[in-house]
């Protein structure tokens, strides 16, 4: 034999079992419904089944035992035959054991000894050494009795405390105490306003609430909440900013984009398509940010380009035009406003787009005059109104007639203007400072607005031309500030925002949105040139005056 072939042979080579299956599959993934992602599984079944043998014991007395004695032709007393393994008898044989493996005996010896007093003291003593073994052994029991019977009268009273508390729990919503409205409330340094508010068009039961602060010594970060009425409990998506946010809007097309503007002067577009938690639009200094706080954004339609763009206004004066291109925003500068011929800058803090006119737009400013602006002209105004004698805090335009607009003022004044006069129209004093105010946008004389005494004040000018047809208080505490109120696009819901945080939804009732009711047999018309006729013939019965005052 060869000797290679011989050293083969010697050679030894080492095999390992293990209990892994080399046909199990290791690339297995399973859809994680917390993550909302698939994630792959790291632990894979390695058990293989090569034989399974199922068998089934039958109840003699059950219904399915007697028809199997019936289909066999066994009669009842008899037993169902049952196989039973033979025994096996022991291989072993333990005579042949005792045979092989006998010992012998140990060898056995007699002792005797007369008791003397030496070992009668060794006897006491091992009796008292016994005694106090047993005496010791009775004291554990006790000491073990009493620690359980400790452990179990604690058991008790927490299951008391826990039945005290339930009970605290549930009758505490009927409980009241006067002297409440005397103690100081502590509130929590990191509490948030409601700061903005805006409904979502397509997903008409979607909301986006901005979080911040007016208080503007105290300021620090902010939240962007995306809720549903749907579920009130718990946001659909949540984003912390670092600067407070002060102003918010939803695009109306494109409802995944939401414009935001900051204290610190940034404006910034969220994607709710997409899970960072950063927005994927940002000013920044080198882009032209706004050096103080963005008080309202609007988005626009898409430029010649098919760009989105959106608009805003600052403390700083400016109004400025923010394109999204690529990864970054282009801004574009208005309009400037001054005030006594150029003299200072004036402060913006509101601004909106005419509904039909996409040129034309409204800016209100700190002093309390609203500017008629145009995006073709950026050197100058197209009118100036005297409107208020403290800051604009909302301007909107009119969803049907396009010549009417209103705004509202912490001087507790709410005015409807049209656009083509200089004075306004109808002036309402609500007794408190107005903080916003909203059209709704199913009648053409139907608005709301809130206040800072915590009042919701719908009025219907159609029905009654001189007061609110409705002032409900809609908050808990007194010194509870009513920040924001916005209409739902399509239900009869308003929601109310706070400077405690609270976000408040409130639907309207059947006599706050009556229609006028028509002779029998006749169907009133309907549409936006209904509405529009609807205000058209209040506005002419005020055009001769200069105005009314209510």
């Amino acid at each position: 034999i060869p000797l290679g072939f011989c050293l083969e042979l010697k050679e030894e080579i080492t095999r390992i079992l293990t209990a892994n299956n080399p046909h199990a599959p290791q690339n297995i993934v399973r859809f994680s419904f917390k993550e909302r992602s698939f994630k792959p599984i790291s632990v894979v079944d390695q058990m293989t089944v090569h034989f399974v043998l199922e068998s089934t014991l039958l109840h003699q007395d059950s219904d399915e035992a007697r028809r199997l004695r019936i289909k066999e032709g066994l009669s009842e007393g008899k037993h169902i035959p049952t196989f039973q393994e033979p025994k096996l008898t022991n291989q072993f044989n333990f005579s042949e054991r005792e045979r092989h493996c006998q010992t012998e005996p140990p060898p056995r010896s007699s002792f005797s000894a007369t008791a003397n007093q030496v070992l009668d003291i060794i006897y006491d003593a091992l009796l008292e050494e016994l005694q106090k073994q047993e005496q010791n052994k009775e004291k554990q029991k006790a000491t073990t009795q009493k620690k359980e019977d400790e452990k179990s009268k604690k058991k008790i009273m927490l299951l008391r405390r826990s039945d005290d508390i339930t009970k605290v729990r549930s009758n505490f919503k009927y409980f009241e105490d006067a002297s409440d409205e005397f103690r100081e409330q502590e509130e929590p340094s990191k509490s948030l306003s409601v700061t903005a508010l805006c409904w979502n068009d397509k997903y008409n039961d979607i909301f986006a609430v901005g979080m911040g602060s007016y208080d503007f010594s105290k300021q620090g970060s902010g939240m962007l909440i995306i809720y549903s009425l749907k579920n009130s409990a718990f946001p659909e998506y949540y984003y912390s900013t670092t600067s407070g946010i002060l102003c918010l809007d939803i695009h109306k097309q494109h409802s995944y984009l939401v414009a935001v503007g900051f204290y610190d002067g940034c404006v910034a577009v969220y994607n709710l398509k997409r899970e960072r938690a950063e927005p994927v639009y940002k000013s920044n200094a080198n882009t032209g940010k706004h050096t103080d706080p963005v008080w309202q954004v609007r988005w626009q339609n898409d430029d010649m380009d098919n760009n989105r763009n959106f608009y805003s206004v600052s403390s700083d004066g400016r109004v400025v035009s923010w394109t999204l291109v690529k990864n970054e925003l282009v801004f574009t500068d208005i309009i400037t406003l001054t005030v006594w011929h150029f003299l200072y800058t004036a402060c913006g803090t509101s601004l909106d787009f005419h509904k039909h006119i996409e040129y034309l737009f409204l800016v209100g400013t700190e002093e309390g005059k609203i500017h008629k602006c145009s995006k073709t002209y950026s050197s100058q105004f197209l009118d100036t109104y005297d409107a208020h004698s403290m800051p604009v805090d909302a301007v909107k335009w009119n969803h049907f007639h396009p010549k009417v607009f209103i705004s509202c003022s912490s001087d507790w004044t709410v005015k409807i203007w049209d656009h083509t006069v200089s004075t306004p129209m109808f002036t309402f004093d609500l007794s408190s400072a107005v903080a916003d105010v909203a059209w709704s946008p199913y009648s053409s004389t139907v608005f709301a607005a809130v206040t800072t005494d915590g009042r919701v004040h719908v009025f219907d000018l159609s029905v009654n031309k001189y007061e609110a047809i409705c002032k409900q208080p809609v908050v808990a505490k007194k010194k509870t500030k009513l920040t924001h109120i916005e209409f739902n696009p399509l239900h009869p819901i308003i929601i109310v925002g706070d400077d405690r945080g609270y976000v408040t939804s409130l639907k309207l009732s059947p006599n706050l949105r009556k229609k006028p009711k028509g002779k029998k047999g006749q169907e009133l018309p309907k549409g936006p040139e209904v509405e529009v006729a609807k205000m058209e013939k209040l506005l002419s019965l005020l055009r001769e005056p200069e105005h009314i005052t209510f």
